[in-house]
């Protein structure tokens, strides 16, 4: 197994010249995409649909498909950590992991700053997964038992820089595969001459962190943000919970993120 992290994304961009037919991507957008996207479908949501664009998401919502599901279909998202109001239309959920625990049957078309376009950016890729501290564990296991030859781990950042949180949650999975026996029947894939150096990087980095887990990522821009806004605050602690929904988030081919 080969192992490769993207730790920027200005480097999302490129995939789209790549090959990645067997290649599994995991996208981390630790605070908050990721994490909600996992606490909805945890909370028993249908689907989640990242879209790019707030018009992208309204389109959706206004179209066939939407108005022949519109009991079941929520909008959510974020524009610099607020929940979305525009052409008229408010949006139903922000991108707090706490506000999407009844969302049961729900679909979300979710639109946010980073993680969304992170998640888009690997469409092309044999299987993309949603990833974060929350179901961390369970996305090892399940790429331990698909024996994925090519794994890329993708931190969707803030803005167009690397978010701490980002790597971290990337280096704690890399940890995992290489190192950690996840299952009496999974043993650890030891170092390996396919550990890329970003990858190494950011297991490196989560190695220094994880003792202050909490303490290393309330420095992080996006942790400073949060912190600042009283209504979101408790979003940093939350994210960082381990485990604490033991799932699997896979996107399909048509660009749908369901529990697996």
């Amino acid at each position: 197994m080969n192992i490769e992290t993207i730790l920027t994304p200005a480097e999302l961009p490129a995939l789209a010249q790549r090959d990645l037919r067997a290649t599994a991507c995991v996208v981390f957008d630790v605070l908050r995409a990721t994490s909600t996207f996992v606490t909805a479908l945890h909370h028993g949501a249908k689907a989640i649909i990242p879209v790019s664009e707030i018009a992208e998401a309204i389109s959706i919502k206004n179209s066939e498909f939407g108005i022949r599901s519109s009991e079941f279909i929520l909008l959510g998202g974020e524009r610099n950590g607020v929940r979305i109001s525009a052409d008229g239309i408010d949006f139903d959920l922000g991108n707090s992991p706490r506000e999407y625990t009844e969302v049961r049957g729900k679909i979300i078309v979710s639109t946010t700053t980073n993680g969304t376009r992170a998640l888009r950016a690997c469409a092309n890729a044999q299987t993309v997964l949603a990833a974060s501290f929350l179901n961390l564990t369970a996305t090892a296991q399940f790429i331990r038992r698909q024996n994925f030859p090519n794994v890329l781990l993708v931190c969707a950042g803030t803005g167009e820089n690397t978010a701490l949180e980002d790597v971290l949650g990337a280096g704690a999975l890399c940890e995992l595969l290489l190192n950690e026996p996840l299952s009496p029947t999974l043993s650890p894939l030891g170092r390996g001459e396919g550990v890329a150096d970003s990858a190494q990087i950011a297991r490196r980095v989560w190695l220094e962190a994880k003792t202050d887990l909490a303490g290393a990522i309330s420095r992080s821009e996006n942790a400073r943000r949060l912190l600042a806004i009283p209504e979101l605050r408790d979003d940093v602690a939350f994210c960082l919970q381990p485990d604490t929904c033991p799932l699997v988030a896979q996107m399909d081919a048509a660009g749908k993120i369901c529990r697996v």
